[in-house]
């Protein structure tokens, strides 16, 4: 009797033992498969927007939602863009220096035929070669004047947002050379006439949370989430600029309440996608296109000089990667990163491929983001 308990005994504690390595290996299976899921991926892009107008580098302006991603992600402070914007988004697309595309001059102008080369292939193209769902909530700024160039022939599935640089925040218009005002808001459909009143700020954040709930979470998402804050005309509901009417200069009082509401869009955003379900497969980047315009509120402190100087003040961008796919939290990273690098390490991070481009200037910096390894960048082309 004794010895059928023992024998019973040592079969329960056998099945025990393999049951809980199966567990185990369950438990290791759907971490491997989580792993191996391609991550949905969000570049969030705010426009002239200061290196000292983010909390966490010392803002007399409050910016808790992007200085919680920031601090639960990793904050890139070698991190360098154009000194204006058509070069800086252009670069994002191609991976490749804006001498590549002739586009380093200026923007382009709103009545200017210009825009980024057809036979260019964007990162867009590439996310969506992988099978991803790709969107677009926001400033383009690369060229509409012919067909071929609107976003949605570049690689987008669908698009909300100005195809211009400087427009007005409620009323949605552009100022062209003959002095008039025309409305540039519009989806793959053609003009938005609907949306005149709406502060842009809202209106995009909106429009974006729309693409995540409708969104299929079987495909992974890439969204570009383009603001045009807080690119002037400076423009703000008062009651955002309210908490800083301490501050004497009027520009720069507004321009306080500018990046409130961005701060606060990119928190309804990001709650968005963990309502959704998506957050913690998802990897965010933060970007600004170039430095603050110091003459319309912005402040690069303690840098010189601001938009459209070749100082640092008008290079050395606001740059952070956070979200739940991210492997490391509260790292301050201080290699060399170019934004024509997020080309290669994105596509990389979606499990695509680079074949069919051109060659590339951008490097793939996700070891370096990921595990802090020394960038493979030792120089950057400025112009």
């Amino acid at each position: 009797m004794m010895k059928l308990s023992l024998t019973l005994l040592v079969a329960v504690w056998l099945s025990a033992v393999s049951g809980n390595d199966n567990n185990k290996n369950n438990n290791n299976n759907n971490n491997n498969n989580n792993n191996n899921r391609k991550p949905n991926i969000i570049f969030v892009l705010a426009d002239d927007y200061g290196f000292n107008d983010i909390g966490y580098h010392g803002s007399q302006i409050a910016t808790p939602n992007l200085d919680k991603l920031a601090s639960d992600g990793v904050k890139l402070e070698n991190y360098y863009v154009q000194p204006i914007c058509t070069p800086t988004r252009s670069q994002l697309m191609t991976g490749r220096y804006q001498i590549r595309t002739g586009l380093q001059h200026d923007v382009i102008h709103a009545e200017q035929p210009n825009g980024l080369p057809l036979d260019e292939t964007t990162m867009v193209e590439k996310m969506k070669e992988a099978g991803y769902a790709t969107h677009l909530v926001g400033k383009w700024h690369l060229g509409y004047y012919r067909e071929e160039y609107l976003p949605w022939n570049r690689g987008f599935d669908s698009y909300f947002g100005y195809l211009n640089g400087m427009e007005t925040y409620y009323a949605h218009k552009q100022n062209f050379s003959d002095g008039n005002w025309y409305l540039d808001l519009r989806d793959q459909n053609g003009p938005v006439h609907s949306e005149e009143g709406h502060y842009s700020g809202h209106l995009f954040t909106e429009k974006a949370i729309d693409v995540v709930q409708a969104h299929d979470p079987r495909k992974p998402l890439f969204l570009y989430l383009a603001y045009q804050s807080v690119h002037g005309p400076l423009q703000v509901p008062e009651k955002y600029e309210r908490p800083y009417r301490h501050i004497q200069n009027q520009h720069r009082r507004i321009y306080a309440g500018m990046v409130a509401v961005l701060d606060e869009a990119v928190g309804n955003f990001t709650q968005a996608l963990k309502d959704k379900g998506l957050w913690e497969d998802t990897i965010l980047v933060f970007s600004t296109d170039n430095g603050g315009q110091v003459f319309t509120g912005g402040n690069n402190f303690p840098l010189r000089g601001w938009k459209h100087t070749l100082w640092e003040g008008g290079c050395h961008g606001i740059g952070f990667v956070s979200g739940g796919r991210l492997p490391v939290s509260g790292v301050v990273n201080r290699e060399l990163i170019h934004v024509s690098d997020w080309f290669p390490t994105l596509v990389g991070l979606a499990q695509g491929s680079l074949n069919g481009t051109k060659p590339l200037d951008g490097v793939d910096q996700w070891d370096t983001i990921s595990r802090g390894t020394p960038s493979k960048r030792t120089v950057l082309l400025h112009n």
